[in-house]
């Protein structure tokens, strides 16, 4: 059974996110491990393992990049484990630009609007890549799902950099 199966859901990008957490109540309801305290270890092994299914199925489907990995992986595409890098030299270059703006954002005039300003950039080609990113997955082509991979590839990097921009902002707000 799939995630989506599991939350009982349209195997979807789109996902009500309001919802999500109604049905993950109930099924931890469901399966957790203490209403089978006083079952045979088989039972309680299940539990474990239905729960923690669960459990799993949340985190992935209420995170966009998480659900949109999956979805690739339920039809053959894994990039979890992958190495491949991106190839798009635009967005290569755009990483170096932030890079090298973050690197260099403790001798601005105002570090922290800076920062800011930073982060409303990559927040906005993150909101950028997600559309693009729908539309790829809601396409059947063989094509579209490789760029659905792509896309997947450059918003790891692109939250991996707001995860940074957050560490530095708090470097610099101890001081």
């Amino acid at each position: 059974m799939n995630y989506f199966e599991l939350f009982n859901i349209p195997i979807s990008f789109d996902v009500d996110l309001s919802a999500l957490p109604q049905t993950y109540q109930q099924l931890q309801r469901l399966t957790h491990p203490d209403r089978f305290a006083s079952g045979s270890e088989q039972q309680k092994l299940v539990a474990i393992q239905k729960n923690a299914q669960v459990n799993d199925a949340y985190s992935v489907l209420k995170s966009p990049l998480a659900r949109a990995e999956y979805l690739l992986s339920l039809r053959g595409i894994d990039l979890q484990h992958e190495q491949q890098t991106i190839k798009d030299t635009a967005f290569l270059m755009q990483q170096m630009e932030w890079r090298e703006e973050l690197s260099e954002i403790s001798e601005q005039a105002d570090p922290l609007r800076a920062l800011e300003s930073l982060e409303d950039e990559i927040n906005q080609t993150i909101k950028s890549d997600l559309i693009k990113l729908r539309n790829f997955l809601e396409s059947d082509l063989t094509v579209a799902e490789q760029s659905a991979a792509d896309i997947i590839r450059q918003l790891k990097f692109s939250y991996k950099m707001l995860s940074e921009i957050l560490l530095k902002e708090d470097i610099l707000s101890d001081f």
